[in-house]
Formats: C-alpha cells, sequence, structure tokens
C-alpha cells in the first residue's frame, strides 16, 4: 500500500469488509433458507405422514372393534338388522378412513422423495415406501379377505368356523398394527433425523456466521494496523521535526517513505525547512552587516520594511576614537583591519549587552541609537548611558591587546574614547532610495549626539550627554559642563558629563564637582575672579580635568575682554 493514497487505502479497506459482510449475509441468508426448507420439511411432509400412519393405526384398531362388536351382534341380536348395520358401517367407515391416512402418508413420502438432496435419505423414504406397500398390499389384503369370509360365516351360522377365523383376524390385525409401528418408528426416526439435520444447520449458519465474522474483523485489524502504520509513523517522523525546528534545529530533514498525502506533506515540511535554512542564513549573514533584531523585525513584521517613517523619543549614540587617524597611517593595511575589528567588536559588545541597535560603523566611528520597538521608552537611555561607560572601561583592554594585534611589542600609539549621546524626537523608519534602503534614525536629535561626541575634543572629555538624556538616565553621577549653542541648532543645549554609575564617586570627583558647579554658577553671573578660584579648585582635586582647564581658560579671556551686555552664559560653539 505505499503507492496508494490513504483515501484509497481506506476506501479498499471499506470495500473488503464489505466484501465479507456481503458473503456473510449471504452465507446466512443460504444456510437459513436452506434450514427453513428442511423445517418446511418437517412440518409439511415427515409429521403429517406419521400423523397419517397414526391415524390409520387407530382407524385400524377402531375398525377391529367394529368387527367384534358386528360378530356380537350376529350372535346376540340375529334379529336386530339395524344395530348390525350401524356397526357395519362403522366398520366400512373405518376401512375406507384406514385407506385414506394409507394414501396421504404415501403422498407425502412421494413428495419427500421427489425433493430429496441425499441418498441416504431417499433410501430411507423408499424402505418406508415399501413397509406401506408391504403392509397395505399384502397385510391388509390378507386381512381383509379373512374378514369377508368370517362375514359369510356368519351368515351361515356356522360359529364354530367363524371362531378360528376371528383368531385368524385378530392374528392378522395384530401383525398390521407390528407393522405400522415399525413403519412409524422409521418415520419418527427420519423426523428426528430432520430436525437433528436442522438444529444442525443451524449450528453450522452460526459457526460458519462467527467463522466469517471473526475473519472480517482480524482482516480489519490486520489492514488498519497496516494504514494506521503507514500513517502513523510518517506523522511521528513529522512531529519530531517539528519539534526540532520549534527548537532551533534546521539541519536534519524528514525521510520521505511513502508516496501518498503523507508523503507529500513531508516532502512539503522539507521544503519549508529549506526556506527556512535559506531565511536564517539570510538572518545571520545580514545580521553581521545589519543589527538581528532590525533584520528579524524587517523580515517578521513588515511594518518596519515601509516607506513611511515615524517620530518617536529615542535615544542616539556617537563614539569616536581620539588619535586613531594618526595611529592608523603607522599600521599595515593588514594590521588596521584586525585593529578595527577588534576595536569595534569590544566596543559593540556594551552597546548589544544593554539592548542597543547598531546603525551604521562610520570608519571607527560607530553610530547606535535605543528606542522603540526595541527598547522600552523608559529605559533607553538608561541604557544608553550603561553602555557608554561600558565602552569608556573597555579602552584599556583594547590598548593592552594592541601590541599582540600589530605584533609589536613597543607601539607609540595613543588613542583614547570620545561619546555623545542626545535623546529627544527623531524620524525612525526605512529611509532610502528604490535601489538601497536603510532602517535608520534621522533629525535634530541625531545631530546633537553627533555634536555632543565633537564638543569632547573641545572640553578633553569622554562622554558628554544632552540634558533630556541627563534627566532620563537616573542612575548615573553626573555634572553639568556647560550651556552651548552647537552648530546647525537654534536652542542653546546644557551639556553633561558622565562620570560614573550611581554612588560610585570618589572624594576627589565629588570635590571636582562641586568646585565646578560653584565655578560655573559664578562664570554665568560674570564672577570672573570666583570662577576662575572655583575651577582652579576643581583643578586641585582632579589635575587633568578638561572641563575645568577648559572653563578657567575661558573666563580669563572673558575677564581680559569681558562680553556684552546682552550675554547670557551661553557658548557659540561654529565647529562640528
Amino acid at each position: 500500500m505505499i503507492g496508494t493514497s490513504i483515501k484509497r487505502q481506506i476506501m479498499g479497506i471499506a470495500v473488503c469488509l464489505i466484501i465479507l459482510m456481503a458473503a456473510v449475509s449471504i452465507m446466512s441468508m443460504y444456510m437459513v433458507n436452506r434450514g427453513e426448507q428442511e423445517l418446511q420439511k418437517l412440518t409439511e411432509e415427515y409429521v403429517p405422514s406419521y400423523g397419517n400412519l397414526a391415524r390409520a393405526n387407530v382407524y385400524s384398531l377402531e375398525r377391529g372393534i367394529a368387527l367384534r362388536n358386528m360378530i356380537i351382534d350376529k350372535l346376540q341380536f340375529p334379529s336386530d338388522a339395524e344395530r348390525f348395520a350401524h356397526h357395519r358401517k362403522m366398520f366400512d367407515d373405518r376401512g375406507a378412513a384406514f385407506e385414506k391416512e394409507v394414501q396421504s402418508a404415501r403422498g407425502h413420502i412421494s413428495t419427500l422423495l421427489q425433493n430429496s438432496q441425499t441418498i441416504e435419505n431417499s433410501v430411507a423414504l423408499t424402505r418406508v415406501q415399501n413397509q406401506i406397500d408391504s403392509a397395505v398390499d399384502d397385510q391388509r389384503q390378507l386381512l381383509n379377505r379373512e374378514i369377508a369370509r368370517l362375514l359369510s360365516l356368519l351368515e351361515t351360522a356356522d360359529t364354530r368356523t367363524a371362531a378360528d377365523s376371528l383368531s385368524r383376524i385378530d392374528e392378522l390385525r395384530e401383525a398390521l398394527t407390528v407393522k405400522l409401528d415399525g413403519i412409524r418408528s422409521s418415520m419418527m426416526a427420519l423426523v428426528n433425523e430432520g430436525g437433528e439435520d436442522n438444529v444442525k444447520n443451524q449450528q453450522d449458519v452460526m459457526i460458519i456466521v462467527a467463522i466469517l465474522t471473526v475473519l472480517a474483523a482480524l482482516l480489519g485489524f490486520v489492514f488498519s494496523i497496516m494504514v494506521s502504520g503507514e500513517v502513523t509513523r510518517p506523522v511521528q517522523r513529522l512531529l519530531a521535526g517539528t519539534r526540532n525546528v520549534e527548537a532551533g534545529n534546521l539541519n536534519d530533514l524528514v525521510e520521505v517513505t511513502s508516496r501518498n498525502e503523507i508523503g507529500d506533506l513531508t516532502a512539503a515540511f522539507n521544503r519549508m525547512i529549506e526556506q527556512l535554512r535559506l531565511k536564517e542564513r539570510i538572518r545571520e549573514t545580514f545580521g553581521k552587516y545589519i543589527d538581528p533584531r532590525v533584520v528579524a523585525g524587517l523580515i517578521d513584521k513588515s511594518e518596519l520594511a515601509v516607506a513611511d517613517g515615524e517620530r518617536r523619543i529615542m535615544t542616539v549614540l556617537f563614539c569616536d576614537m581620539k588619535g586613531f587617524t594618526q595611529a592608523s597611517q603607522q599600521m599595515t593595511p593588514q594590521g588596521l583591519v584586525k585593529v578595527m575589528n577588534r576595536y569595534l567588536s569590544i566596543m559593540s559588545e556594551p552597546i548589544h549587552d544593554r539592548h542597543g541597535i547598531i546603525d551604521k560603523y562610520i570608519g571607527d566611528a560607530i553610530m547606535a541609537y535605543w528606542g522603540p520597538p526595541f527598547t522600552d521608552s523608559a529605559d533607553h537611555a538608561r541604557f544608553g548611558c550603561q553602555a557608554a561607560l561600558d565602552m569608556i572601561n573597555r579602552v584599556s583592554v583594547l590598548r593592552a591587546e594592541l601590541p599582540d594585534l600589530l605584533g609589536v611589542r613597543n607601539v607609540p600609539v595613543q588613542f583614547d574614547m570620545r561619546i555623545g549621546i542626545a535623546t529627544g524626537e527623531v524620524l525612525v523608519g526605512s529611509i532610502g532610495s528604490r535601489f538601497m534602503m536603510s532602517y535608520t534614525v534621522m533629525g535634530d536629535t541625531v545631530n546633537l549626539a553627533s555634536r555632543l561626541e565633537g564638543l569632547n575634543k573641545i572640553y578633553n572629555t569622554h562622554l558628554l550627554v544632552s540634558e533630556a538624556t541627563m534627566s532620563a538616565a537616573g542612575d548615573v553621577e553626573a555634572r553639568e559642563i556647560d550651556r552651548v549653542m552647537v552648530a546647525g541648532q537654534t536652542t542653546p543645549q546644557s551639556i553633561f558629563e558622565i562620570m560614573a554609575p550611581k554612588g560610585e564617586l570618589s572624594s576627589a570627583q565629588l570635590s571636582l564637582r562641586e568646585n565646578y558647579a560653584e565655578g560655573l554658577a559664578a562664570y554665568r553671573k560674570r564672577n570672573w575672579d570666583d570662577a576662575a578660584r572655583k575651577f582652579a579648585a576643581a583643578l586641585d582635586a582632579s589635575p587633568a580635568d578638561g572641563p575645568s582647564m577648559t572653563l578657567l581658560k575661558r573666563v580669563k579671556q572673558l575677564a581680559a575682554e569681558p562680553p556684552a551686555d546682552n550675554w547670557n552664559g551661553v557658548w557659540q560653539i561654529d565647529e562640528k
């Protein structure tokens, strides 16, 4: 049945069972009909013929009684002709009835002989028929002649001879009765045999029906096992394959073992696995060029691929390596690629670990963002700041690995990290042309993050963030650096430096932050002397602090050349 469809297999089983049921029904009908015929023979032929013979025997006895009454009437009432005539009429009637019953019995036996289906039954019926002929034709004729002789003797009043004749008649009647009893016994044996045959026939019907029913059940069971096994085994393999796919295992195909609908389904399942493999290779391949979550979103969520963008509040990060451009000029192309790949790997891990999306690599710069649908609105600023702190902490790791990457122990290369983070409204979506699209973010917030990264050069800092980022970050230690108007922006921005995670500032950093804040307040009030003194105190706490040195230098310039009267403490930054 391997090459047969399941529908045909089931139909084949149904047809086989129907044929077996029909065979059982036909056999049962045949056997029942045969039993009915045998029972009909018993009721219409055997039993009536036996009854005819029994009544014939009774009529023979009654005829004998009537004969004795006639003799008594002749001897005791010779002159009572009416009495004698009454018994004579009874004698004649019983004789006629005897003959009638015997003829009826013969008629039934003749019918049975005509319809007999076995030799044994025909022989037995012929034997009965011969016994009837012998009793009626021979014994009955002798008896009738002796009775006629007796009646003539009664007319002559020869009583002595009549008595002898009567004894002879009794002997003949007794012999006839014995023969009739034998005939009835033979008929009873045939009746019993017919009844036993009918019972046996019914038993045979029951046995045959039971055998055919068991055979049908066994065949149905065998066919069901064959079909169910052919169906369930491939289905179980399909189920195991489905579970493998569910577990992410796309390496194993399901063996096609049948050429029915299950086989077609298995082949389709294998084709589906091939498509999933292809899609997974696409995910893996493009996941190295685009963030895997963006790839998954573009494949699984069609709304990410639509051309129309959306405005969302997101956090954008730009980072760059300070001093890397000069260092790269001293490296071979192979060494440069090794350093770049290692640098980007080390700096990308914190972004990935903090649920960020890497938008692009621009040389040694990295652009990343956080926000819906990849990050909850309440977390994206915090994740961005935590990732930035982790990135800064990994600079020392990259410095330690650089000699091994280049194969040179003494490498005169110094570099550091600059990061800018801004939070605000951006345009996010699939942006590009009909030739190429990119799922990215655009807008003033993106530009601000880029400008903040560049401001690290001016303030000699590592991590500057916007005021919105600072407000949403929550669990970090920070200080306000300045209030500036960056290139491309029309609104002044307060910028902050993330110093450390929450609660991890040293005493020197605490002193630095306090003095710097007081110096910034005096600077905005144009109190140049106090501002200079506080920035100097901040440098005492942290001699290498870039913002303190920058503001101290600026205060000295402003003290020498005071700004206009409408100056509000905002510093104009023209460089990008």
